[in-house]
């Protein structure tokens, strides 16, 4: 995500003609040698029958990937006096070569736009990743299909293009909430979730809706601005799949099987790369079926919850990627999945509901804002439960909700921590005694007591209310469902 700058070195020696790279390249970087060759013989260009040693700078950088090639042949094309030297500064190349001179794209070239920005530098990249680069507002980038239309720009001889963001127009089309038949505590919850950024997690026996309704949670949420949309995708940049530009400006929402590594699931592997919940970024992140995650997978999710990144490190480098994602969780009350069924009874015994129970810690539960019980409807509420409101409607309250919240403290309730969350949701005496009262009784812990606050702010945003009222506390108190089984 940071990008950090590259800079290739090229000397040339007398000696026996050789290439040598160094500064730590992988294998893909060693091998670029021999497609450099190629590419330069194929295209007209003498390769110098010198002692050549390529530098790739810091040298204490780990370098993979195959982007390196365009750089190290303009490297040595400048250097044997092929290419005006000047032509290079200010402009950073990328790009993999392929053995005829075309050029091939290469994963993260929005988060090197980003950093190429801050630099003040141009960039010349491969058509595909140039598109994709453009989307930075305020980048300078050019396009390249060739190494000859490289070289004849810096040569000024032909210009090359100037790359625009060519993102697919695709509009908008989530799951409506209308469809959702009745469980109004339920969707109530969940615009409450959308409302302030809130974490939700849903009770509750197979068929009662959970999954229905989670799949809603991106449809009500806010569109993306400017800035969360390059974030998002500078991510999505760096894997395998790279970006799709179809989905710009698209909430993600992602729904890893309860099957997932720990790696899969936050990221990984020997040059790290982003994992689930760093793609679910200023998304959705639905774990459906909660307690079947083995136990230290659900585990590293504590530190993203709490400060929106993930750190990953291995012994040679370290790497952090951001990870401001909404989760949305779904579980069964049991094994066999009916305790409470009216229709239908439970097979477990006490002992095995409290097993299934203990594959969630606490401290995971404590981060955790809203607890929802779903108990399944009657066949006579369903008949007479007309549709809902659309998530349109639900979009445009939950919009105005977020916006007050931005123009008080500058971030969502969900965020609020500290002090902060102190003088944004002070209580009154009433208000205390009330929250007092079910900390006793419910024994919560002082980090569910600040989710109880953030809840209650984000009840009276709802209202518009500058003030938070008993009503609101004792609502955020009734949403710590599993702390009232618990006590």
């Amino acid at each position: 995500m940071d990008a950090p700058l590259v800079t290739v070195e090229v000397h040339l020696a007398n000696g026996l003609p050789a290439l040598s790279i160094v500064g730590l390249p992988e294998a893909a970087v060693k091998e670029s040698k021999d497609r450099v060759r190629g590419a330069l013989q194929n295209c007209g260009f003498e390769f110098p029958a010198r002692r050549i040693t390529v530098n790739l700078a810091p040298a204490d950088l780990p370098k993979d990937g195959g982007r390196f090639d365009l750089p190290i042949a303009l490297g040595i094309l400048a250097a044997s006096g092929q290419l005006p030297l000047e032509a290079l500064q200010g402009t950073e190349f990328a790009g993999e070569l392929a053995l005829s001179g075309t050029l091939r794209p290469f994963r993260g070239a929005l988060p090197m736009a980003l950093a190429a920005r801050e630099a003040g530098h141009g960039l010349i990249l491969p058509a595909d990743c140039a598109r994709e680069a453009a989307l930075v507002e305020g980048m300078a980038v050019n396009e390249a299909d060739h190494l000859l239309a490289v070289c004849a720009h810096l040569q000024g001889r032909e210009r090359l293009a100037e790359a625009s963001p060519q993102t697919a127009e695709v509009p908008e089309v989530y799951p409506d909430l209308a469809d959702v038949r009745g469980q109004p505590h339920a969707r109530r919850a969940l615009e409450v979730a959308a409302a302030g950024g809130h974490s939700l997690l849903f009770l509750g026996p197979p068929g009662t809706g959970k999954t229905l309704l989670a799949n809603r949670l991106p449809g009500i949420l806010p569109p993306m601005n400017e800035a969360e949309a390059v974030e998002s995708a500078a991510i999505h940049s760096l894997t395998h799949g790279g970006l799709d530009l179809r989905h710009w400006r698209r909430r993600p929402f992602r729904a890893p099987h309860h099957s997932a590594s720990a790696v899969a699931l936050v990221g990984g592997g020997g040059h790290p790369r982003p994992g689930e919940i760093s793609l679910a970024h200023h998304g959705v992140l639905f774990l459906d079926e909660l307690p079947e995650f083995p136990r230290q997978v659900l585990e590293v999710l504590r530190e993203p919850l709490e400060s929106g990144h993930i750190t990953i490190s291995r012994a040679a480098r370290q790497a952090t990627f951001p990870a401001r994602f909404q989760l949305v969780a779904a579980m069964n009350p049991c094994p066999c999945g009916y305790l409470g069924d009216p229709r239908r009874p439970c097979r477990c015994t006490p002992n095995q509901i409290a097993r299934y129970r203990a594959r969630l810690s606490g401290p995971l539960l404590d981060r955790i804002d809203i607890h929802v019980e779903l108990p399944r409807p009657s066949a006579e509420e369903l008949e007479h439960a007309g549709p809902g409101e659309a998530s349109e409607i639900v979009r445009r309250r939950v919009i105005a909700t977020r916006q007050r919240q931005l123009e008080r403290q500058g971030r969502l309730n969900g965020h609020l921590e500290g002090r902060e969350l102190e003088h944004h949701a002070a209580l009154d005496e009433s208000g205390r005694h009330l929250l007092h009262q079910a900390m006793e009784r419910l024994q919560l812990s002082l980090r569910a007591r600040a989710r109880i606050l953030r809840l209650a702010r984000t009840l009276a945003d709802m209202e518009a209310n500058t003030a938070i009222t008993p009503a609101h506390v004792a609502e955020a108190v009734g949403y710590r469902t599993l702390d009232r089984g618990q006590a």
